[in-house]
């Protein structure tokens, strides 16, 4: 699960990557997209803070799963040293 997030994040960042180079492009290179520098960045701005939001919840997710994992490890050692102490 945590590995979608974080693809999902470097599919985001390498977009923000993309849309912050678009501001250094001529609009004479540009012919159908908006030409306006302000809106490059802000496109990027936004791609940027959604691809590190999904980073993050992908590191909360990929923990939760280690400690669930763990317990359930801790779980099944407690049940077999009570077999083996019957």
């Amino acid at each position: 699960m945590s590995r979608n997030f974080y693809a999902l994040a470097s599919t985001l960042g390498l977009l923000a990557m993309v849309s912050c180079g678009m501001t250094f492009i001529p609009s004479s290179f540009q012919p159908g997209l908006p030409a306006n520098a302000s809106l490059w960045r802000t496109l990027a701005e936004f791609l940027l803070l959604i691809g590190l939001i999904s980073a993050l919840v992908g590191s909360m997710s990929h923990l939760f799963e280690q400690v669930d994992r763990r317990s359930e490890e801790r779980r099944r050692a407690e049940r077999e040293r009570r077999r083996k102490g019957l």
